[in-house]
């Protein structure tokens, strides 16, 4: 089957805002569908970046129609591109499926568990959100982001068996949480959920900063709560393939290591989560 790349010109999404109005709740996004439960659309950020297209991808996710694998190279033995994580494991999307240590490339920032096996076995204290799949309980939703603020550890943790601890962008009501880092700006991936459970891959290749990111989620016409950042900089991947349909997103730009646009192709990474057509 001929396999197509979406292009930025042929994508149903647009944004509509007033000038220099980057609070503005004016955007307006149209779905392309890419699968039952699998929609991508990509908008016009509300504030030009320095570099770069100034867009924002977002992959909509009904969780219930798809399978979640967490794929580690502490288990797997081996770093793979996201393109390479998904032809090797049969998965539809790959993303990040958190930041790593650089002192210990395979390890995440994070506390990090698939099953039986543990990526990193220590709770990270300072982390507030963790991303939960694969339930021990069928009633339970199949994939959840959650606000460790709102539900304690101890709560929530019999209850799933793959994990990934990062740091909130929202919290569980939806409010903004205010990041530090100021004066850093990268490409970047997050994932949210919204009241009805649906999930957000939200990817952005040029540079922004996280509070500005978070400013732009609070914009969107549909509201998202418990949003986690999940990597920025070259690392940054998302990578779809579903049908006759494939979209990469890169990274590149991050202001403190790798301050240029000149990334042009995926980097290897230790962990990531991949979904799959059930």
């Amino acid at each position: 089957m001929k396999v197509k790349k979406i292009a930025i010109s042929g994508l149903l999404c647009f944004l509509g805002l007033i000038s220099n109005a980057q609070d503005s709740a004016k955007i307006s996004v149209q779905w392309r569908n890419l699968h039952k439960g699998l929609d991508f659309c990509e908008i016009d950020a509300p504030l030009k970046s320095i570099v770069n297209d100034s867009k924002i991808s977002i992959v909509k996710i009904n969780p219930e129609k798809f399978e979640f694998h967490l794929l580690t190279s502490s288990e797997h033995d081996s770093t793979q591109t996201a393109v390479e994580w998904a032809d090797n494991f049969k998965m539809n999307v790959v993303i990040n499926a958190g930041m790593y240590d650089l002192s210990k490339k395979l390890i995440n920032k994070g506390y990090m568990q698939n099953y039986k096996h543990l990526n990193n076995p220590n709770f990270n204290p300072s982390y507030g959100a963790m991303i939960a799949f694969n339930p021990s309980e069928k009633k339970i939703p199949n994939f959840k982001i959650i606000d460790l603020n709102c539900e304690p550890w101890d709560s929530i943790k019999p209850y799933y068996n793959s994990y990934s601890q990062g740091m909130r962008m929202l919290d569980c009501n939806g409010k903004p949480l205010t990041w530090n880092k100021k004066n850093q700006s990268c490409s970047m991936l997050l994932a949210a959920a919204d009241e009805e459970g649906n999930i957000y891959y939200i990817f952005s290749r040029s540079p922004y900063t996280h509070n500005q990111m978070i400013q732009f989620l609070l914009a969107l016409p549909f509201k998202l709560v418990n949003a986690v950042y999940l990597e920025g900089g070259p690392e940054t991947s998302l990578y779809i393939h579903i049908g006759d349909t494939k979209i990469e997103k890169i990274g590149s730009y991050i202001s403190n290591s790798y301050p240029n646009d000149k990334n042009d192709h995926f980097w290897k990474l230790p962990n990531v989560i991949g979904l799959k057509v059930k």
